[in-house]
């Protein structure tokens, strides 16, 4: 399985950017798929989950009515659309994938033990 994110870079306070991350080597459609962020000395924090068939997803209150994750399961690929970014979403973006059978509660896909693989992570860096 591997998971490549791309997307990141540097952004003004109040501008956006799209991530994506392309899957291979698995049946995409049978997992959880997720973002995670983390910042420098900080943990790896939950951002967005959607589920298998694309018909739910989820966001952290930190981001919620910012941030919007979507799939594309005949392309192997999940995004994620940041808008009125904050510095405070300064960090390293990964997605993930979730160990299958992961059930669609907060406790599970909000946590990063639960993840089976991830991606290599993209910087993102927003000035003020």
């Amino acid at each position: 399985v591997q998971l490549q994110a791309s997307g990141g870079g540097l952004v003004q306070a109040g501008g956006s950017l799209r991530l994506s991350c392309a899957a291979s080597g698995l049946t995409f459609s049978r997992y959880i798929m997720t973002w995670f962020r983390q910042a420098p000395g900080k943990e790896r924090e939950f951002v967005a989950a959607i589920r298998r068939s694309g018909d739910g997803t989820v966001s952290s209150d930190s981001v919620e009515g910012r941030f919007t994750i979507a799939r594309d399961n005949a392309k192997n690929t999940i995004y994620l659309q940041m808008n009125s970014l904050k510095p405070e979403d300064t960090a390293v973006y990964y997605c993930a994938l979730l160990k299958l059978g992961t059930l669609w509660r907060y406790s599970y896909y909000s946590n990063p033990q639960r993840a089976d693989s991830w991606g290599q992570g993209t910087q993102v860096t927003v000035s003020s």
